[in-house]
C-alpha cells in the first residue's frame, strides 16, 4: 500500500492529512472524478446551502465508487477538496476526518469561484488498489 511521510523540515499537516504518501506502484491506481452532493438514486442535489450535508454525501458517493473498485477509504493516497467558501473549512475537515479515520491521505484544499450545480464542496481522490 502506501506509507505516510513526515519531515520536520517542512510545515506539519494542519488537518486530517499527511505531508505526503510514498506508494509502491505494484498495484493499480484508481482516479475518481470529483464527487458532489447528488443523490445517486434521483440525481438531485442534496443539502442545498448545508455544507455538512453536502460533504457527507460527497464522501458517501466517493465511498461507493471505492467499494465498486474493490477499495476502501484506507486505499486513498491523495484527495483534492474544492470548496466554495474557505470559512467552511472547519466543518468540512471534521466530516472528512471521520470518513478517513486513522488513515490520512495527502490532500490539497482550494477555494473556487463556482462548482457544478452551485454546490458548496467537491471531492476527488486517487487510490491504490
Amino acid at each position: 500500500m502506501s506509507e505516510a511521510i513526515h519531515t520536520d523540515q517542512a510545515p506539519a499537516a494542519i488537518g486530517p492529512y499527511v505531508q505526503a504518501r510514498k506508494v509502491n506502484l505494484t498495484g493499480q491506481l484508481l482516479f475518481t472524478s470529483g464527487q458532489i452532493a447528488l443523490d445517486p438514486a434521483t440525481g438531485q442535489l442534496v443539502g442545498e446551502g448545508d455544507v455538512a450535508a453536502q460533504t457527507r454525501l460527497c464522501l458517501a458517493n466517493l465511498g461507493a465508487i471505492l467499494k465498486e473498485a474493490g477499495a476502501s477509504p484506507a486505499h486513498v493516497i491523495k484527495t483534492t477538496v474544492f470548496i466554495k467558501d474557505m470559512n467552511d473549512f472547519g466543518a468540512i475537515n471534521e466530516i472528512y476526518a471521520d470518513f478517513f479515520g486513522n488513515h490520512k491521505p495527502a490532500r490539497s484544499c482550494v477555494e473556487v469561484a463556482r462548482l457544478p450545480k452551485d454546490v458548496l464542496v467537491e471531492i476527488e481522490a486517487i487510490a491504490q488498489i
